[in-house]
């Protein structure tokens, strides 16, 4: 469990729970070109739909294990006695169409990766570069917007599942596509000078 961080401004959202604030403090909003964490959120955020992302966020060693440390291709190999172990796991969101969305996506992915890097494949859906946007109250911020749509669009086109615009939208700003910490928090001008020294992957 992580240790409570220092006080400082932040997004409402991030509460008082040490395992939220450490995640608000240092994963949401920064920008990366890490293809296995990519793909690992991308897979978290398909399980999240309908749950809220702090469940998620306890149960993540957990999923870790259970899917061999998010290892792309030891996951497309998952048969029948894999599911089935999945679906006996507490440790994890027992959802049937999830676990399998996660093996068809994990073959997915590795078809993708034979043409481009999932972070390029990403990054190159953003025309104008992150969104950096200046809201100052989470009524502001939205649900899904074009540009989560037309990435939502692109990753169907390729096979991937569980990857609605609402669900891509959460994942933008978890990655870093989308800087949607309130310009109070002080987290919104460290992500800023992030994507400044960022490179985006081609």
């Amino acid at each position: 469990m992580p240790k409570a961080a220092p006080e400082m401004e932040r997004c409402p959202w991030s509460g008082l729970d040490p395992l939220y604030i450490d995640y608000h403090d240092t994963e949401w909003g920064v920008p990366h070109a890490d293809d296995h964490r990519l793909f690992e959120k991308l897979i978290l955020e398909g399980f999240q739909a309908g749950l809220s992302w702090i469940t998620i966020l306890r149960k993540r060693e957990a999923f870790r294990a259970a899917f061999h440390g998010f290892d792309a291709e030891r996951i497309a190999r998952y048969g029948d006695r894999d599911v089935a172990r999945l679906m006996a796991d507490a440790g994890i969101v027992r959802n049937r169409l999830k676990i399998e969305a996660t093996i068809d996506n994990a073959r997915t992915y590795l078809a993708l990766r034979e043409k481009t890097t999932l972070a390029a494949f990403l990054w190159s859906q953003m025309d104008d570069g992150p969104v950096l946007n200046s809201f100052r109250s989470m009524k502001e911020v939205p649900a899904v917007t074009a540009e989560s749509t037309r990435i939502s669009k692109a990753l169907k086109k390729q096979g991937f599942r569980f990857v609605g615009p609402t669900t891509i939208y959460a994942y933008m700003q978890s990655v870093g596509l989308v800087n949607d910490h309130l310009v109070t928090c002080a987290r919104h001008a460290a992500c800023v000078r992030l994507h400044d020294k960022f490179r985006r992957p081609t």
